[in-house]
């Protein structure tokens, strides 16, 4: 039950915020007639709405602290007793891969074409993924390396005539250069230092496409991009639709794939060392430089893959497509998912990239949206929708062999 002292506090919340849209909400001048307008209804709204809002706000922080334990064990041993039982594991599976293969032919192609636009955005979370959620390393210059693989197809394409599949692992492997190229000027650098020289690096790519018109035919952009062809055959708007989906279906199980298998090896570890300590790290015999720039130039390469699709998919790229704001929601949809999950990671993208499609009426509040969904996220579940499970090892009463 609530004290009345919180009661209080709400009231003085609501006061407050009455006072302060007073001005704006309530007051109107009509400079045509010269007269002016008191909207009280305005200010009795906005009290009551704030001072709910108060009232919820510290009813659900009552109850992250003082949370029944024993809901959070039964649901906890439920959980765990369903997901180790193996049909679990077959029945998701073979549901999840019956659902993705028949979405294309069940839903419209603006749902397909939605769903593609989501799914790029998961292979460019988890590339971000490997820099932030392993590594530790802040960057917010991201979308540059997205850039440098769309524009890669598109220049490629319109003087050489490389075609889609070629340019894919082109793409790759600009945007790893490009990863190292930024790698090292910030080997020394971290936290908001890390954060700022990225971002400043992002703007320049952007700036440097948007000026240089010789070049990247400036802000102009580059149209007609060819979409990928399958092995020559001109496809229909609805097929090259679903081909496009199927590509980036295979895309997301091949980044899935490495960077599970990345987060495993040798140099997932050492990521993960760099981001826990860097001192201890060093003492352990790792090179801080060589695992830096593996993690830059890892994730700037799922990035360059990602432009490529881009390009294809949009068949029309110009630097206003790469912004600030880019960067800003791939960070986001990671912060939101679980940073260093994996499947949080594909939840964030699902999350941030879906949700706006199919709330187009509140499209004029996006920010708005991003901003209060990353205020209860750091307030109420700072470790994302789906946490990242630390792993621990323990020695078996039989045979004294390790478990993991």
């Amino acid at each position: 039950m609530f004290k009345l002292s919180e009661i209080i506090k709400s009231i003085a919340v609501s006061a407050w915020f009455m006072f302060l849209t007073f001005p704006i909400l309530v007051i109107k001048v009509n400079t045509y007639e010269k007269t002016i307008d008191w909207r009280w209804k305005n200010m009795i709204l906005i009290g009551i709405a704030s001072f709910f809002l108060s009232f919820l706000w510290r009813y659900m922080l009552k109850q992250k602290e003082y949370g029944s334990d024993k809901k959070k064990s039964k649901a906890s041993s439920f959980f765990k007793n369903t997901v180790k039982n193996p049909k679990f594991y077959t029945s998701s599976i073979v549901l999840i891969l019956c659902l993705i293969i028949a979405f294309p032919f069940v839903f419209s192609i603006y749902q397909t074409n939605i769903m593609t636009s989501a799914l790029m955005y998961v292979v460019l979370g988890l590339g971000l993924n490997i820099v932030v959620g392993l590594a530790g390393l802040l960057d917010l210059g991201y979308v540059a390396f997205f850039a440098v693989g769309a524009y890669s197809y598109a220049l490629l394409n319109h003087h050489f005539g490389i075609t889609f599949f070629m340019a894919l692992p082109i793409g790759a492997l600009l945007g790893a250069f490009f990863g190292i190229l930024l790698g090292f000027p910030v080997l020394r650098l971290k936290g908001d230092y890390l954060a700022i020289v990225t971002l400043g690096f992002g703007e320049i790519i952007r700036l440097i496409l948007e000026n240089w018109n010789d070049f990247s035919f400036g802000p102009s952009g580059i149209a007609n991009i060819p979409k990928p062809s399958f092995f020559g055959i001109n496809l229909s708007i609805y097929e090259t639709t679903t081909y496009m989906y199927f590509i980036m279906i295979l895309l997301v199980f091949l980044t899935v794939f490495v960077v599970n298998r990345l987060e495993d090896s040798r140099i997932g570890r050492a990521w993960i060392a760099l981001k826990e300590d860097e001192v201890a790290c060093q003492a352990m015999g790792i090179d801080k430089t060589k695992t830096k720039l593996y993690a830059f130039a890892t994730g700037a390469a799922w990035a360059g893959l990602a432009g490529v699709v881009f390009a294809a998919k949009t068949s029309f790229i110009n630097p206003a497509s790469f912004t600030f704001l880019e960067s800003a929601i791939i960070l986001s949809l990671i912060v939101l998912g679980g940073m260093g999950s994996i499947f949080g990671v594909i939840t964030g993208a699902f999350i941030f990239i879906l949700l706006p499609e199919y709330l187009r009426a509140f499209s004029d509040y996006r920010m708005l949206v991003f901003g209060a969904a990353m205020v209860l996220m750091m307030v109420f579940r700072p470790q994302g929708i789906i946490k990242k499970r630390r792993r621990f090892y323990k020695i078996s009463d039989s045979g004294g062999k390790k478990q993991r």
